[in-house]
């Protein structure tokens, strides 16, 4: 494949290769392409790392994302689930975020008025800290049950303790008993490699109820291969969902689709379905085909390969001019651009609003993780923002504190 002249990282390849020893955890084709690789990447983003040295010397696995030719389905053809350690130490909350609180509430309020969820029992698989099924519990005087390894009982949001009731655990057959009017899975379906048969053991927990509503939510990864997200790509997202695919993974579970549509920012995909009835499906019109996908797949050499170098020369420049660079957001989104790109020194710090991060460090990079108050002492000259959705909430605290700097969002670099 020609690379254009973009100059990649130490370990990273857009080359395609197709990979005839794995076998698609979608749709079981018999192999998939290749098409982007990192030799090195953190197996965890999102843990709570107090130590630095122990942050530079987090444990590291490969990335080789593949697609499937026969049902789009995308996925890192060399995740190990050995490596994932999900617990309390697991901090994935974007709920200290007001701009998010808006979404999630706004999210809440359209499905309990599209489905008349009020009086309902709800089952949220992978709730993280809880924070939507105790919305959605609330605002339609619901009542529910969370499921989710990194829950931590000390900041249980329901402020009701007898409207939700939390599992510390992985969902799997074991919790099939657990009878729900709605199941929603947010943010979840990605950390999954197994999907097909993720899906098929919620089909088979459901049964004969088959008004059982589900509600699933995910990364739209035709935004990540139209702006060469480089940065929203790691080791934690094991599987990644097209409108497309997704779909059609539904529908081989057994689920017909009932909406399909893309939200915040139209960064994520949200589907609801229902148990099949047996009738012909109904395809949406956000649904891509698979011959569109492999062109999207095709073009992410040429988007993710501007990205790499747009971002690598902005902040070598900036840096080397004497500015003083920092990141915003010590998500997934951070850990993915700096162990990528290798930016070290040129990356002052980290700024997170999460006050559970901060005094803590980044896998591999060992970049550590401020509160917005820290910049008083150092006023950063430039912020790179990891998720553009959040510029008008980081100028109002820069303002707040007194601050001003250039912000640099991370997105779309193809005509840079």
């Amino acid at each position: 494949m020609n690379l254009y002249t973009h100059r990649l990282p130490a370990g990273v390849s857009l080359e395609t290769q197709a990979d005839v020893l794995c076998v698609c955890p979608s749709c079981g084709a018999p192999h998939m392409v290749a098409f982007y690789r990192v030799e090195s990447v953190p197996v965890h983003s999102c843990l709570l790392i107090s130590d630095r040295d122990q942050a530079m010397a987090f444990p590291t696995g490969r990335l080789c994302l593949g697609l499937c030719e026969t049902c789009g389905f995308i996925c890192n053809m060399s995740f190990d689930p050995r490596a994932q350690q999900y617990s309390a130490q697991y901090e994935e909350t974007q709920a200290f975020s007001p701009r998010f609180r808006t979404f999630a509430e706004g999210l809440c309020a359209r499905l309990i008025d599209d489905y008349d969820i009020h009086g309902k029992r709800i089952l949220e698989i992978g709730c993280g800290k809880g924070e939507f099924v105790a919305q959605i519990c609330a605002m339609g005087d619901n009542t529910g049950i969370g499921v989710d390894p990194a829950y931590v009982p000390e900041r249980d949001p329901s402020g009701r303790a007898s409207s939700v009731t939390f599992i510390r655990d992985f969902y799997s057959e074991r919790y099939a008993h657990l009878e729900a009017d709605v199941i929603c899975c947010r943010h979840t379906l990605e950390h999954i490699g197994q999907t097909l048969r993720f899906l098929r053991t919620i089909r088979e927990a459901i049964g004969k109820r088959e008004r059982t509503l589900t509600i699933f939510e995910v990364p739209d990864t035709l935004r990540i291969l139209r702006e060469g997200a480089f940065w929203d790509v790691y080791y934690e997202h094991c599987s990644y969902f097209t409108p497309g695919s997704l779909a059609r993974l539904f529908r081989a579970a057994g689920f017909d689709v009932d909406q399909l549509y893309l939200d915040f920012d139209d960064q994520y995909i949200v589907l609801t379905a229902y148990p099949a009835s047996g009738t012909q499906p109904c395809l949406s019109s956000l649904e891509e085909d698979v011959a569109f996908l492999k062109g999207a797949v095709g073009g992410f050499a040429r988007t993710c390969g501007s990205a790499l170098t747009y971002w690598t020369d902005t902040v070598t420049r900036a840096f080397r001019d004497g500015q003083r660079i920092v990141l915003w957001g010590s998500g997934s989104k951070a850990v993915a651009f700096l162990t990528t790109l290798w930016l070290d020194d040129a990356i002052a710090c980290v700024v997170d609003i999460n006050p559970y991060k901060h005094g803590k460090f980044l896998p591999c990079s060992g970049h550590e993780i401020v509160s917005p108050e820290s910049l008083i002492r150092h006023p950063p000259d430039q912020i790179i923002v990891m998720n553009p959705v959040y510029c008008d909430e980081i100028r109002r605290d820069l303002s707040q504190l007194g601050l001003r700097a250039e912000l640099l969002p991370v997105t779309s670099c193809v005509s840079a």
